[in-house]
């Protein structure tokens, strides 16, 4: 019998989850570490296991046998099918799990399970539109590095080039150059051995530096507007009759350097990734559980 139902965000910075009773009513939130897929199977279980938790306990309620909870997640790689699939078999005994991409459980979210797009815009970037026909068109999503434009890891690479620069002195020293050799460890080495162990997380924190100093910094702000045509294109190449809701972290901090086109079209998003994954598994109970 399946008396709770969990719906997850979870990427490449962090996990959040919203728990709900059976029926559709929602009881509490919780977070934790991040479950991308690019940070193995076993971590990210574990993260969503210490979200989970910290949702039951935020309801006053002890965790209950996993057989009694289904769960609907939208994860940061699952396109590739491989760590998909690697990822379900390793599941640790959930009644029922429906597993989707972070972008289209935020799609989701942000329409309520109605015709719409989205361009999510966190640790990395997508964008993704359902049809009112019911098809699915999906735009960038591509990964760290080669893609996620926009992203944080994509804005903290370029800072950190930049910041390489100015130790070098091919380009002149300055607070956002300072800011981010700091963040890094203070000079040369310690910029060497933070490279050598970086993931698209680390970048991602460097993302506040170069949005941090865009108001007073030329390089800074050369980051952050390219990111908002990124983000435009993005949005572009997705159905341009549907509503769009622009989500994830940095939406918000990015919203000044998009361009007008782009904002005429923006609604606010309804709901956020971890209510798309209720309801994808309230639509994967309705398909494959008998009434």
């Amino acid at each position: 019998m399946i008396d709770y139902l969990i719906g997850v965000d979870g990427g490449g910075s962090g996990t959040r989850v919203r728990l709900a009773r059976a029926d559709g009513v929602e009881l509490a939130q919780g977070s934790a570490g991040p479950s991308g897929l690019a940070h193995g199977m076993a971590p990210a279980w574990a993260a969503v296991g210490a979200a989970a938790a910290q949702a039951f306990g935020a309801a006053g309620l002890a965790p209950p046998a996993l057989a009694r909870v289904a769960i609907g997640l939208g994860l940061a790689g699952v396109h590739n099918k491989q760590w998909a699939a690697s990822f379900i078999e390793q599941q640790p005994g959930y009644a029922a799990v429906a597993l989707e991409s972070d972008a289209f459980t935020t799609l989701l979210g942000a329409h309520a399970g109605r015709a719409g797009a989205i361009v999510a815009i966190g640790t990395g970037s997508v964008g993704e539109a359902l049809r009112r026909d019911g098809s699915r068109h999906e735009v960038g999503g591509w990964g760290f590095p080669a893609g996620d434009e926009a992203g944080g890891a994509w804005i903290g690479m370029r800072a950190m080039n930049h910041a390489q620069q100015a130790v070098d002195g091919r380009a002149a020293p300055n607070a956002f150059a300072a800011a981010v050799i700091a963040a890094c460890g203070g000079g040369r080495d310690a910029m060497q051995t933070w490279l050598a162990n970086a993931n698209q997380t680390a970048y991602a924190q460097l993302a506040r530096l170069a949005l941090e100093h865009a108001g007073s910094d030329a390089g800074a702000h050369a980051i952050v507007a390219e990111a908002g045509r990124q983000v435009a294109l993005i949005a572009h190449a997705l159905d341009p009759s549907l509503p769009i809701a622009l989500c994830g972290g940095l939406a918000a901090p990015l919203r000044p350097y998009l361009p007008p086109a782009l904002l005429a079209r923006v609604v606010a998003a309804e709901g956020d990734s971890a209510a798309g994954g209720l309801r994808l598994i309230q639509a994967h109970l309705k398909e494959h559980v008998p009434c």
